[in-house]
């Protein structure tokens, strides 16, 4: 596609006003990331350092460019800003970039692709949430499963390719299984892993449910090899599976139709 000068700038300038957009809602997002495990309210209160819990200013708080220009430290006892912080600030920019990219042309931006692009990036955000929690704390909060689940409802009124039928079997074709598993053998999979699975099955319907499902499964496989090999993990040792089902999911997000494509037609359906 051939673009003019004036739509190149235009389209630069869009996507780098997403890509700040998107680092600024994670920024956020590293505040509920943080505190939710230690029961603090996210909306309450200033952010503050968890060292020495100085309330930090506005030239703190801008997303990446404070802890670069910090040099990853604490403005007030120097002590060290994990690198988590502007990880998560990143990966939120590079959501909002995707989200755009895959759903939205900004020079013709209509209310379903608009619809689609938030849908998307609203799952990319508590989906983040999700896996770090569920990493530092081996918990997936019931909370946000139904969040899942309602941006899922809410993706149906703009992602009409998946129907209705597709995402109510899409909520049982993983997590019953699952579930039916924990029955036979106490400890196959965490509670908040099922639920995650039927809340994404809201959203997705049930064959990319299943492909988030084969996908997560084969990486938290070769992860748990991994650290039995190098010996950092131990056999039937538990490990977080919920930030390899976010993962997956967001794979699935951008690239799902490909993907499912690309596999039926290795199978001779298409």
């Amino acid at each position: 596609m051939d673009l003019s000068g004036i739509e190149l700038a235009f389209y630069i300038f869009w996507y780098v006003m997403v890509f700040i957009f998107g680092t600024i809602i994670f920024s956020f997002l590293n505040v509920v990331i943080y505190r939710t495990p230690i029961k603090i309210s996210p909306a309450k209160g200033r952010s503050f350092c968890p060292k020495c819990h100085h309330t930090l200013g506005p030239l703190d708080l801008v997303p990446l460019f404070s802890w670069l220009f910090l040099r990853g430290k604490c403005r007030y006892c120097k002590a060290p800003i994990s690198g988590r912080y502007p990880l998560v600030e990143s990966i939120g920019g590079f959501s909002a970039l995707a989200s755009a990219y895959f759903f939205v042309d900004p020079l013709y931006i209509d209310f379903m692709s608009a619809g689609q692009a938030v849908c998307a990036f609203a799952l990319c955000a508590i989906l983040t949430v999700i896996a770090f929690i569920d990493h530092d704390t081996m918990t997936i909060f019931d909370w946000s499963n139904v969040v899942v689940a309602i941006i899922g409802v809410a993706s149906f009124f703009f992602f009409k390719d998946i129907t209705w039928l597709e995402r109510l079997i899409g909520i049982f074709v993983v997590s019953l299984p699952m579930y039916l598993l924990v029955l036979w053998k106490e400890g196959a999979f965490g509670g908040g892993d099922i639920k995650l699975f039927a809340a994404l099955g809201v959203f997705f319907g049930w064959k990319y449910n299943l492909l988030i499902f084969f996908i997560s499964t084969v990486v938290g496989g070769i992860y748990a090899a991994i650290g039995l090999a190098k010996k950092t993990k131990k056999r039937n040792e538990h490990f977080a599976f919920g930030p390899f089902i976010c993962i997956a999911a967001v794979l699935i997000l951008f690239f799902g139709k490909a993907i499912l494509s690309w596999y039926l037609g290795y199978l001779g359906f298409e």
